[in-house]
């Protein structure tokens, strides 16, 4: 139960980094063909290091579970 609710915790993070990514021009304040304003250039940054923060924890938690599933069936060859 713990792990189900800890990788959901990190797709939410996953996808709020994201839609910090895509806020500016989703929602407008960004505007056509000028230069990114504060706003813009601190959600790139801070939605993409969530992004790729959570991103990163999923794919060590993805590999610790195959690593897992891996001695499980060696032992179970045993």
């Amino acid at each position: 139960m713990k792990a189900k609710l800890g990788i959901g915790a990190l797709i939410v993070l996953f996808l709020a980094g994201l839609w910090l990514v895509a806020a500016p021009f989703a929602v407008g304040y960004q505007p056509r063909g000028a230069s990114y304003v504060d706003a813009t250039v601190n959600d790139l940054w801070l939605g993409g290091g969530i992004a790729a923060l959570s991103f990163v924890a999923l794919v060590v938690y993805a590999a610790d579970a195959l690593r897992d599933l891996a001695r499980r069936g060696k032992h179970a060859d045993s």
